[in-house]
């Protein structure tokens, strides 16, 4: 959209007047507002667009900047997996029987770059996704006309009726699901401006909404954020749900060593880590710093080794299911120094669901004669898993348990920004078994086996299925599961899916996680929001 000279002299002035102000005098700010946080991560995002982030390190990047229709509250705990109004002025009105979504803007919202939002840009966004073949795309193939509009990339989709002049939109879903308003609140489904390119606009990203923006990003290094220029005179009185932050800037660098994040934090070069202290520093960065700088945080999580179903080895069940009899989660606890319990299941504790059970204590000699009976003719096995400690640790573990079952082993450990990219590239060669890990989009156990589990979630480029498991039983099973409300029965019948699941054993899942906060001396970790979708939220950082 072509601006005219006035307004973008205005926009021009407002963010030199921002700049101008993160600028004066030290990087710290006067009591708790303002100031520059710097912050490291371990690796980079996997894309700072809010089409494509799925991460935890992308999630946390562009919550406090994209916001949806619909959002999660900015709170920690259950809190936190809470679904408020986002841009919509109020939660979905729900009709046909669960099939029709009726929303209405809220009117005088801006983008950062001074454009307004409008109804169709969340037609347009919607559709952006599916043109960029998104991991986020099959939350939002059940929209009518979706389906048909991911194969041709033309003609927009019918299911998605947008009145710019009220505001009003309407989405018509082909049968119901009942993880919808859920999945509205997901940042794959935050407007950005209709013409946005469907590419990775990483190095640029979109025009924001919330209450930061990306100002700068250095893809593999870093990335900035500065408040957004239409934020305080407009959008924040709009969105009052939404915390402003007491920042001014944030400026993240990506630093690949963690024993030097530890220390920079201890000097106060940085800020915060993003990511946890090195295995082999845990419990002395914990025992020191606990309740001051350094606190544990639950997370809704199940980390498992994945093994592809459709070649072999993996192609046979009980070859599968030797791998989940040979893996000691008792030794993947003390690699991962206690901030992984062990578990032996899909579901994680405290997802709806979760029942607990575990068809595959640790029984070596159990595996070899499962492997014995199998009889494989590909025994040349490549693992996989990314160079962030301990996962590497982890990859060399189940290396070392593959060699004792029989079989020729390559590691591979790939660079931990684009780790996720090359294992769910169906070009890949040699995908047979490897690392991952899965936290909560939202509270339901949907989550953890439409994306992860479903054939539908078989795609040639981010791919979630990772194991390509393709069952159909299964399949229905989960589609059923998924249409109506959580109740108590539903969780029962996610509870048999779970065991359904692992009798076919396409994972090895090994523990659910923790994950610290660890900040400076200067940081006052007791008003940190930690979300159980986003991790630490941005806004509520602020300085002693």
């Amino acid at each position: 959209m072509t601006k005219g000279p006035t307004k973008l002299a205005a926009l021009t002035l407002a963010l030199l007047a921002a700049l101008a102000l993160s600028a004066c005098g030290s990087s710290r700010g006067s009591g708790t507002e303002g100031g520059t946080l710097k912050a490291t991560f371990g690796s980079f995002p996997d894309s700072l667009d809010p089409g494509l982030a799925y991460t935890g390190e992308g999630s946390t990047a562009v919550y406090d900047v994209y916001v949806p229709l619909l959002t999660y509250a900015h709170a920690s705990g259950s809190a936190g997996g809470k679904v408020v109004p986002g841009l919509a002025e109020a939660l979905p009105k729900i009709t046909d029987d669960g099939r029709t979504y009726s929303l209405t803007l809220r009117k005088g919202l801006k983008y950062s770059d001074g454009t307004p939002v409008k109804a169709s840009d969340f037609a347009a966004s919607i559709e952006r996704l599916f043109k960029l073949n998104s991991p986020g795309s099959p939350f939002y193939t059940d929209i009518v006309g979706a389906e048909s509009f991911a194969k041709s990339k033309q003609g927009g989709i019918p299911g998605i009726e947008a009145d710019d002049a009220s505001g009003r939109i309407v989405i018509h879903l082909a049968k119901p699901r009942g993880t919808f308003s859920n999945e509205l609140a997901l940042p794959f489904a935050a407007p950005v401006p209709a013409g946005t390119p469907a590419e990775d606009l990483t190095a640029h990203p979109p025009p924001a909404t919330g209450p930061y923006v990306i100002s700068s990003a250095q893809p593999g290094r870093g990335w900035d954020y500065r408040r957004n220029p239409v934020w305080a005179g407009g959008n924040a009185k709009l969105l009052p749900q939404i915390p402003s932050g007491h920042l001014e800037r944030i400026e993240v660098d990506v630093l690949r060593n963690p024993a030097t994040q530890v220390n920079d934090i201890e000097s106060g070069r940085y800020d915060w880590v993003g990511n946890p202290p090195p295995a082999d520093r845990y419990a002395e960065v914990k025992s020191r710093y606990e309740g001051s700088q350094f606190k544990v945080e639950p997370t809704i999580s199940t980390y498992f080794f994945w093994m592809n179903t459709r070649q072999a080895p993996f192609d046979d069940v009980k070859v599968r299911q030797a791998v989940n009899y040979a893996v000691d989660t008792r030794a993947l606890e003390r690699i991962y120094a206690g901030q992984v319990t062990g578990t032996h299941q899909i579901l994680p504790p405290g997802m709806p669901g979760y029942k607990h059970f575990d068809l595959y204590p640790h029984d070596l000699g159990k595996a070899k004669e499962l492997v014995a009976a199998a009889k494989p003719g590909d025994r040349a096995i490549t693992i996989w898993t990314d160079n962030e400690s301990p996962n590497d640790e982890a990859g060399e573990y189940l290396e070392g348990v593959l060699k004792e079952l029989g079989f020729d082993t390559t590691l591979k450990i790939v660079n931990a920004d684009n780790y996720f990219g090359v294992i769910g590239n169906e070009s890949t060669p040699n995908l047979d078994i490897g690392f991952a890990n899965w936290f909560e989009d939202y509270p339901h156990p949907n989550d953890f086996f439409q994306p992860l589990l479903s054939g539908d979630s078989i795609v040639s480029k981010g791919a979630t299925n990772l194991a390509r498991i393709d069952d159909p039983r299964l399949n229905a099973e989960i589609e059923r599961f998924g249409e109506g409300p959580l109740a108590p029965q539903v969780e029962s019948e996610y509870a048999a899916l779970d065991k359904k699941f692992m009798e076919q054993a396409p994972w090895v899942p090994y523990g659910t996680s923790t994950l610290p906060t660890f900040v400076s001396s200067e940081v006052d970790l007791d008003e940190v929001v930690f979300n159980p979708t986003f991790a630490q939220d941005l806004t509520s950082f602020q300085f002693k």
